[in-house]
C-alpha cells in the first residue's frame, strides 16, 4: 500500500466541506424541534422517534458505505454522493405538512450523512499518521462546528425576516458551496484492497479491546438524547421560541471551543480516558436537566455543559478507531461502530422521550445519568488493561 499521505491539507479541506455543510444544516436544526412540535403537531415522543429513525438510517448507511469503500479502495466518491444527497433533501422541509413528512425528510437527509461519514472519517484518518488522529479529528471538528455556530445565528437573523419555511430552502446555498470545495480540493488516499466477501472484514474488526469500547459506547447511547431535548427543556424554562436558535448556537460554541483541545488531550493522555471525561459532562447535563427548574438561566447553563460533552465525545469517539484497526479496514470499522451505536441511540432517545412524556423528566434523565456512569466505568477499565 502506498504510504504517501496528503497530510493536514486534506484534513482542512474536509473540514471546510463540513463547515459549509454544517452552516446549511444548523440553519434549520435550531428551529426544527419547535417547528415539528408546534406547527406539525408532533409529541415529544414523536420528536424522539423522528431523531431516532433518522439516525438509525444514518448509521446503517455508514456501515454499507464503509464496507463498500474498503472493498473498492476508494473514499471520495462516497463522500461526494453523501453530501449531494443531503444537500437536496434539506430544502424539502419547507413543503412538509405533517410530522410524518418531517420524519421522512429528516431520514433522507441522514441517509446522505450515512453514505459519506464512514468513508470521510477513514479518509481523514489515512491522511495523517495514526498517532496524530486525535489532532486531525480535532481540527475537523473545530471547522465543522464553526459552521454549526454560524448556522443558528443566521437562523436567528433570517427567520423573523423571511419565515421558517424559507430558511429550509435557503439552506441549499452553503450546501452547494461545500460540494464545490469537495470536488476541487479533497484528494483520494490509496489503500490496498482485501479480496474477501463483502462483509468479510467485519470479523477482523469486531474483537479485542475494540469490542470492549463498542460495549461501553453502546450502553452510553442507550441512555443518550440529543440537542432537541435540551432545546425543548430550555423552552420550558422560559426561553422564548425566537431565542432558541441562540441556545443552540451556545451548544455549538462550547462544542467548537472544546473540539481541538480534546483531540490534543486524547493524543497525550489516551483516547479512552478523554472519552470518560466527555461522558462525565453528559452525566452532569443529565443531572441538571432532572433537578433544575424555575429560571431561563438554567437552560443556558445546561446547554453550555451539553456542548462541552459533545465537543469531547464527537471528536474522540471517532479518533479512537484508528488505534485498533488497520487502514484497509477502517471504512468497515467505522461502519460497524456507527451501526452499533446508532441502534443503541434509536432505542435510547426513544426511551428517554417516552419516559419524559409518561413519567416526567426526573425519571427520564436519571435513567440517562445511570447508563452514562456505567459506560464511563467500563471505559476506565479498558484504559487500564
Amino acid at each position: 500500500m502506498s504510504k504517501k499521505r496528503p497530510g493536514y491539507r486534506n484534513v482542512f479541506a474536509l473540514g471546510l466541506v463540513s463547515f459549509f455543510t454544517d452552516l446549511s444544516t444548523e440553519m434549520i436544526l435550531g428551529i426544527l424541534p419547535i417547528y415539528v412540535i408546534a406547527e406539525l403537531k408532533a409529541t415529544r415522543a414523536a420528536l424522539g422517534l423522528m431523531e431516532g429513525v433518522a439516525e438509525l438510517s444514518n448509521y446503517v448507511f455508514r456501515l454499507i458505505s464503509g464496507v463498500v469503500s474498503d472493498r473498492v479502495g476508494k473514499r471520495k466518491v462516497f463522500v461526494f454522493l453523501g453530501y449531494l444527497f443531503s444537500s437536496i433533501a434539506k430544502p424539502l422541509f419547507a413543503f412538509a405538512q405533517t410530522w410524518v413528512d418531517a420524519v421522512i425528510i429528516r431520514t433522507l437527509d441522514r441517509v446522505g450523512k450515512g453514505v459519506r461519514t464512514a468513508p470521510r472519517d477513514a479518509l481523514i484518518s489515512q491522511s495523517v499518521r495514526e498517532k496524530e488522529a486525535g489532532k486531525a479529528f480535532g481540527i475537523h471538528r473545530t471547522l465543522d462546528q464553526t459552521g454549526a455556530i454560524l448556522g443558528p445565528l443566521l437562523a436567528f437573523i433570517l427567520v423573523p425576516l423571511f419565515g421558517t419555511r424559507m430558511i429550509f430552502i435557503a439552506s441549499f446555498i452553503p450546501a452547494a458551496i461545500a460540494l464545490i470545495v469537495l470536488i476541487l480540493f479533497v484528494v483520494e488516499v490509496e489503500i490496498s484492497v482485501r479480496r474477501k466477501a463483502l462483509f468479510g472484514g467485519a470479523r477482523d474488526v469486531f474483537r479485542g479491546k475494540f469490542l470492549l469500547v463498542l460495549i461501553a459506547l453502546t450502553l452510553f447511547n442507550l441512555g443518550l438524547y440529543n440537542f432537541s431535548f435540551v432545546l425543548v427543556r430550555a423552552g420550558e424554562l422560559g426561553i422564548a421560541t425566537f431565542a432558541l436558535p441562540l441556545i443552540y448556537m451556545a451548544i455549538n460554541i462550547t462544542h467548537t471551543v472544546i473540539g481541538y483541545p480534546s483531540g490534543i488531550l486524547a493524543d497525550k493522555i489516551g483516547r479512552e480516558k478523554t472519552l470518560v471525561l466527555g461522558m462525565m459532562f453528559f452525566t452532569l447535563s443529565s443531572v441538571l436537566l432532572a433537578v433544575l427548574s424555575g429560571s431561563w438561566v438554567y437552560g443556558v447553563i445546561i446547554a453550555l455543559i451539553f456542548g462541552v460533552y459533545q465537543g469531547i465525545y464527537d471528536t474522540v469517539s471517532r479518533a479512537i478507531v484508528p488505534k485498533y484497526v488497520p487502514e484497509e479496514l477502517r471504512g468497515t470499522a467505522y461502519g460497524i461502530y456507527y451501526l452499533v451505536v446508532g441502534l443503541a441511540f434509536l432505542a435510547g432517545i426513544s426511551i428517554v422521550g417516552f419516559l419524559w412524556d409518561t413519567y416526567g423528566r426526573t425519571l427520564a434523565f436519571t435513567y440517562s445519568t445511570l447508563l452514562s456512569t456505567i459506560s464511563a466505568a467500563i471505559m476506565l477499565i479498558v484504559s487500564k488493561e
